[in-house]
């Protein structure tokens, strides 16, 4: 039997507690950030669905668009159109008379449905509409106040030889229909006659832009009935009722009253 070595003995005891305590501590700082992740989680997992709650409440959350209730006597002028019917012009402006329930003077306008878009012309109408129209011949104080950003118009007739002194305005009054144009008849050699068509009450009038719809202003609810129907008349057939679709008289406040085309 060989000799015994207690002090290797002990050494290796040593060594084998020294391994467990160092596994013990390995195992504490391991377990340390885990549980402290999962108090953190714990937290965040309270907390979130409260505020998520909230925040989505607030983003879905829409109020329900309030439907416009229209007052009581729109409701009992509109009660008095009969939306079945075509009207003829003649009743319909009598119609509007009655129904009225403002005390200003309203404007009475005609709106067309058409074939398509891009249609265009010029009418003068028998009696005045009641609006103003602000007629210009291009001079040099116009091109003053366009250089000065100042519009003081709703018609600018000019010269041919204006145009190229012109050109460079044609981007601000292209877009609102201002510019002079030899088809619409605002450029002439004879600018002082055609100032006077205009002002007399010759309208220029084309549909929309995208859609074939016509709005014209054919006078006031005050103007006698004859004179508006007249009105009517004459511009419906400027536009061509072979072109119109529907057409619909109306004034500011009241319902729009539905024309029979068959017997215009």
């Amino acid at each position: 039997m060989g000799k015994m070595k207690p002090r290797a003995l002990g050494v290796e005891e040593i060594e084998k507690e020294q391994k467990e305590k160092q596994k013990k501590k390995a195992a504490e700082k391991k377990l340390t950030p885990v549980k402290k992740k999962e108090k953190d989680t714990t937290d965040k997992e309270e907390k979130t669905p409260a505020v998520k709650t909230a925040e989505s409440k607030e983003k879905t959350e829409k109020k329900p668009a309030q439907k416009k209730i229209a007052g009581k006597k729109y409701q009992k002028a509109k009660k008095a159109v009969d939306q079945t019917k075509r009207y003829t012009v003649e009743d319909a402006v009598a119609l509007l008379k009655k129904i009225k329930y403002t005390s200003f003077d309203e404007s009475v306008d005609l709106h067309l449905t058409v074939v398509k878009t891009g249609l265009k012309g010029e009418v003068e109408l028998p009696h005045a509409t009641g609006k103003t129209v602000r007629v210009a011949i291009l001079d040099d104080k116009v091109l003053d106040d366009l250089a000065n950003g100042k519009i003081n118009f709703d018609i600018l007739i000019t010269h041919p030889s204006f145009m190229p002194r012109l050109a460079k305005y044609a981007k601000v009054l292209g877009p609102k229909g201002l510019m002079p144009n030899p088809k619409a008849g605002t450029v002439s050699p004879r600018p002082e006659e055609v100032a006077k068509k205009f002002l007399k009450g010759t309208l220029r009038w084309k549909t929309e832009g995208k859609f074939p719809l016509i709005h014209q202003m054919i006078g006031k609810i005050s103007n006698e009935d004859a004179k508006l129907v007249a009105n009517i008349k004459t511009f419906i057939g400027a536009v061509g009722k072979a072109n119109i679709m529907n057409a619909y008289v109306t004034s500011t406040m009241t319902p729009s009253v539905k024309l029979d085309m068959e017997k215009i």
